[in-house]
């Protein structure tokens, strides 16, 4: 697609300033006192974001909807056939401003350039629901639904802390798991923070996704026998942390291993049970994550802690139930894509870095839909999912130029 004037592209005072603007217009939702952001997944703070997104769109002048599941689309034109920009807007608990947030100022800045200079290309912005995993163990749950990619099983499975399933909650707030799936998409791009520090390191701006690495995720809850601190001889104990502290550092010790094939291995959530000064533990919930971009080194690690554990708790004479809430593939982004993408960063004389996600993200649930490309920017130190998490404006503006420019080529 030709265009005979660019320059809007070209004007970065007005661009950052714009960009600065719609970030404070989101920061003051779910703000705690420590500086952090709360937004998770189907609750309150993460309907707000989505309203102020609404909000933003109607500003400009670009129409919005939802589906089924509460996802939002913003666009010029309610385009049969197009192109999706897409990430999320919910968070961790107490996690920073910019993880997915950043992916959803791209796509709208883009559609501002569109609309403001009466261009032509039919491209749509999606928020999607529920992308993080703090609210009910399972991430990616927006674009997952509307892709058809997760079961209704997996939904009643998943439950927050009140006990409460996401097929449950999605029902109770009027939306429909039993959603359309989603199609005519001819490309899909997410721009989002590194969420690591290797673009920090290398000191390049920009990054391209080659693979997203996938989940394998279990709850495991082992229940010992609550006793008295004190009064409770060592070798007359069933102290269930005491095994789950076993378990939590043999996963580190096998990830280790694997981590020449990019794997790695956490345990992050723990509830421990009555988890007071004097009492044994008579009870623990972990949460287990195993992340990879290698099936067979994903499933050796999950196969080993899962061998361990069943020896663990005979050892100690204690009862577990281990429960699988996800077993995702890793994915490939798609290497046409890649190279339109590299097109135009050598055209906007950036230099760039082809890389792996650790992370997972909204487009591994796209790469069998559509061509589906993934931008990375650098955050700094590394730092995501915490307060503290900062990225510099020109380095997403740079990324959203990218993927214009790799719009305007189809």
């Amino acid at each position: 697609m030709e265009i005979s004037n660019i320059d809007f592209l070209y004007d970065n005072e007005k661009n950052l300033s714009i960009i600065n603007e719609w970030f404070k217009n989101f920061y003051s939702i779910g703000t705690d006192e420590s500086g952090g952001v709360t937004r998770l997944g189907y609750t309150k703070n993460e309907d707000i974001m989505h309203g102020s997104l609404r909000n933003l769109a109607r500003s400009i002048g670009l129409k919005y909807s939802s589906d089924e599941v509460g996802n939002t689309y913003v666009y010029q034109d309610d385009y049969e056939d197009c192109y999706m920009i897409a990430s999320h807007l919910d968070s961790v608990i107490n996690g920073g401003r910019y993880d997915g947030v950043a992916g959803i100022v791209a796509g709208l800045l883009i559609l501002k350039w569109i609309k403001e200079n009466n261009i032509k290309i039919p491209v749509k912005l999606c928020a999607f629901r529920c992308e993080e995993s703090s609210m009910y163990g399972i991430a990616t749950v927006g674009s997952a639904l509307v892709t058809h990619k997760i079961t209704h099983e997996k939904l009643k499975k998943a439950t927050n802390k009140e006990g409460v399933s996401l097929y449950d909650a999605l029902k109770k707030r009027g939306y429909s798991p039993e959603c359309k799936k989603i199609d005519n998409i001819k490309g899909f791009f997410e721009l989002h923070i590194e969420q690591g520090r290797i673009l920090e390191i290398k000191d390049i701006k920009i990054g391209f996704v080659s693979h997203i690495a996938a989940p394998t995720r279990y709850w495991l809850t082992i229940e010992g026998r609550q006793d008295h601190s004190g009064a409770t001889p060592m070798d007359f104990r069933m102290d269930a942390l005491c095994a789950g502290a076993m378990i939590i550092t043999k996963l580190e010790e096998i990830a280790n291993i694997e981590s020449i094939n990019k794997t790695v291995g956490t345990i992050g959530y723990i509830d421990n049970y009555p988890n007071a000064f004097n009492v044994i533990s008579g009870k623990v919930k972990l949460g287990i994550d195993i992340r990879g971009i290698d099936k067979n080194s994903i499933d050796r690690v999950s196969g080993d802690i899962k061998e361990y554990i069943a020896k663990v708790c005979s050892d100690r004479k204690l009862k577990y139930d281990l429960v699988n809430i996800s077993s995702d593939e890793p994915v490939k982004m798609n290497e046409n894509l890649i190279k339109k993408m590299e097109k135009a960063a050598n055209k906007l004389s950036e230099p760039y870095y082809v890389m792996p996600s650790g992370a997972g993200h909204d487009a591994m649930k796209f790469v069998d839909i559509c061509p589906t490309g993934m931008i990375f920017i650098p955050c700094r130190g590394g730092i995501s999912h915490n307060k503290d998490e900062m990225i510099n404006y020109s380095d997403l503006l740079t990324g959203t130029k990218i993927i214009f420019e790799t719009l305007i080529s189809f």
